[in-house]
C-alpha cells in the first residue's frame, strides 16, 4: 500500500547526489529499507530518532521514517521528501502519524517497494531534467537514418552534452560499426536483454562503449536479434534521466519494442529521400509512427526528381518539415578513411546537426 499526502521530495542540494535517511530502530523495517537502498545503489544514513548535529533531517534529499519512529520526529521541522513506512497494512492510525510529522507519502512493504526503489534512486542519482530524446527513422531502405543518428550524436557530443546514442536496430549492422568502434570494450544490447524494473542510469552509462565523446548501445555480431520490451523500457528509461541527449536509431518496422522507444521521444525525424517511391514508402512508415509518436518531422535528402523539393515531400507526407539533410563529401570516401558522419565541425551534416539541436534544445527549454 502506498499513498500520497503533499509533495514531491526536493532535489539534493546543490544538485548532487545523496543518500536517503533512514529513522527507524525495527529491525526487520531497517533490513528491508537497506535492501531496497543496495538495489537503488545508494548509501543511507541511519539513526534511531532525529540526528541532533549536522543537519541531517534538513539536507537530506529523501527521509525514510519507520513507523515506530513517527513519534520520535513529530517535533521536527516540517520539510519535504518525507516517507513514512512500515509493514502493518491494516493499521487504521497510520495517516493520522503521516499527518503529524508531516510526512509526504505512506507506504507499505512489501507492496510499495519498486515505488520506494525508485525514488530512492531517483535521489541517488540527482535526477534533474531528462534528456532531450530523438529517434531517427528511414523513409525507406537506404535513406541514410542510421548517417543522421550517428551525426546528431557526434555533434551533440562536440557541443559538450552528455549524449548516447541507442542503435534500435538489430539487423542495420551495428552503428558501433559505423563509428569506427566495433572491437570497443563496452557493453551491447544482449547484455541487457534480462533488465527488469528500474535500471541505474549512472550504471548503464559507465558500461557502454566510448566513442568520440559519446556513449554507444548497439548490437554484437551474435545471435541475438531481440530484447523484450520492458528491457527496451527499463534501459531507455535510465538513459534518459542521465540528462543531456539521447539519439535512436530506430528500424522502419513498429513492433512491441520499437513501440516502448517511440513513447519515449520528444521528437522524430523521418529521412526521405526525394523521389516519388521513397515518399510513398515514407508514408506508410509515417502512419505506423505516428499512431504513438506525437512529433514526427521530415528530413529530406537529395537530390531532388523533378517536380519535387524538400517543402512538397513535407506536404505529401502532411508533417513539418525538419529540413534538407546536406550530403557529407566524406561519407563517400572507402570506409577506413573516413571520419564518423558530423566530425567535420564545418561541413554541411554538422552544421544541420548544430541547428537542429539549437530548435531542438529551445523547444525542449533546456537551452
Amino acid at each position: 500500500m502506498s499513498g500520497a499526502v503533499t509533495h514531491d521530495p526536493p532535489p539534493p542540494a546543490g544538485g548532487r547526489p545523496g543518500g536517503p535517511l533512514i529513522i527507524t530502530e525495527d529491525a526487520a523495517l531497517l533490513d528491508d529499507l537497506l535492501r531496497l537502498c543496495a538495489a537503488a545503489g545508494a548509501t543511507p544514513e541511519v539513526h534511531h530518532g532525529v540526528p541532533e548535529r549536522g543537519g541531517g533531517w534538513e539536507a537530506a534529499p529523501l527521509v525514510l521514517v519507520g513507523d515506530d519512529a513517527a513519534r520520535r520526529v513529530r517535533g521536527a521541522a516540517r520539510r519535504r521528501g518525507v516517507v513514512l513506512v512500515g509493514h502493518d497494512q491494516d493499521d487504521p492510525g497510520v495517516w493520522r502519524r503521516a499527518v503529524e510529522i508531516g510526512a509526504d507519502h505512506v507506504l507499505m512493504l512489501p507492496d510499495g517497494e519498486q515505488w520506494l526503489v525508485d525514488r530512492i534512486a531517483d535521489v541517488a542519482e540527482g535526477v534533474g531534467r531528462p534528456a532531450v530524446t530523438v529517434g531517427v527513422i528511414g523513409g525507406r531502405g537506404g535513406a541514410g537514418a542510421s548517417t543522421l543518428a550517428c551525426a546528431l550524436a557526434v555533434t551533440s557530443a562536440r557541443e559538450g552534452l552528455r549524449t548516447l546514442l541507442v542503435d534500435a536496430d538489430p539487423l542495420g549492422g551495428g552503428l558501433d560499426v559505423l563509428l569506427g568502434g566495433e572491437t570497443a570494450e563496452g557493453l551491447r544490447w544482449p547484455a541487457f536483454a534480462a533488465s527488469r524494473g528500474r535500471v541505474g542510469g549512472g550504471a548503464l552509462e559507465e558500461s557502454l562503449p566510448e566513442l568520440h565523446s559519446l556513449r554507444v548501445l548497439s548490437w554484437d555480431r551474435g545471435d541475438c536479434v531481440a530484447v523484450p520490451p520492458q528491457a527496451v523500457r527499463a534501459v531507455l528509461a535510465a538513459a534518459r534521466r542521465r540528462g543531456g541527449t539521447v539519439v535512436v536509431d530506430l528500424p522502419r518496422r513498429v513492433d512491441d519494442g520499437v513501440a516502448e522507444v517511440l513513447a519515449q521521444l520528444d521528437v522524430g525525424l523521418l529521412v526521405v529521400p526525394a523521389e516519388l517511391r521513397a515518399v510513398a514508402a515514407a508514408g506508410r512508415v509515417a502512419s505506423a509512427v505516428g499512431m504513438v509518436l506525437r512529433d514526427l518531422r521530415v528530413a529530406v535528402r537529395g537530390p531532388y526528381a523533378p517536380g519535387l523539393d524538400d517543402r512538397e515531400v513535407a506536404r505529401l507526407l502532411g508533417l513539418p518539415l525538419a529540413g534538407e539533410v546536406p550530403v557529407e563529401p566524406g561519407l563517400l570516401r572507402p570506409q577506413g578513411s573516413r571520419r564518423p558522419p558530423g566530425a567535420a565541425a564545418r561541413g554541411p551534416l554538422a552544421r544541420f546537426c548544430g541547428q537542429f539541436w539549437e530548435r531542438a534544445l529551445i523547444e525542449a527549454g533546456a537551452a
